[in-house]
């Protein structure tokens, strides 16, 4: 990754009227290793380069965090409202997950075990593109970036599948909402990656 993509990301992030409010209130959010990751991230880079409104097609803000000292689902809802309330003024629903228990609920929703994982960089790894391994959090006054693989396939618009984990039924699942709202996306089919 270099400085001038790193500039951009940046850039385009604080244009978010969805995003620029979560980072600048990073501090409320209060979780361990946190992170603003994956689709919000990736989707307002995509709206902008596509000359759409930083926040447009957004379903949600994810927020990924690492707490392997409390693996309860109900410490992880607990974290969910409070930031959900925290941010009821965005209008946007927010999905908090504590990536130190993925490994318990993911064989009943996706029918597979994954081994836990050591850390919500590690998590992020996994994520299902190369564009959408990102995660962003304050750090100073810039950002720190979690790019497992760099920033090349996200600021190029190319969606790549990143079979660390994921099934072709799931990236196909993913990129086939992602053409009708983001035409201009480069595709890579799952056979050539």
């Amino acid at each position: 990754m270099t400085e001038a993509q790193a500039g951009r990301l940046t850039s385009v992030l604080a244009s978010s009227a969805l995003l620029a409010p979560v980072l600048r209130r990073w501090p409320d959010i209060g979780l361990p290793n946190g992170w603003l990751a994956a689709g919000a991230v990736a989707q307002t880079i995509w709206n902008v380069a596509h000359g759409y409104p930083p926040d447009a097609n957004i379903r949600d803000i994810d927020l990924a965090y690492f707490d392997a000292g409390d693996l309860s689902a109900e410490a992880e809802a607990r974290n969910e409202t409070r930031i959900t309330n925290l941010f009821s003024d965005l209008g946007v629903a927010v999905d908090v997950k504590n990536e130190a228990r993925v490994h318990l609920w993911y064989p009943a929703k996706f029918g597979y075990s994954i081994a836990p994982y050591r850390s919500a960089e590690e998590a992020i790894a996994t994520f299902p593109t190369t564009a959408t391994a990102v995660g962003v959090r304050p750090h100073g006054s810039q950002l720190e970036i979690c790019a497992p693989f760099g920033l090349d396939d996200l600021l190029g618009l190319v969606v790549r599948p990143n079979k660390a984990q994921i099934t072709r039924a799931i990236y196909e699942a993913k990129v086939a909402r992602w053409r009708l709202c983001w035409p201009n996306l480069k595709i890579c089919d799952w056979e050539i990656h």
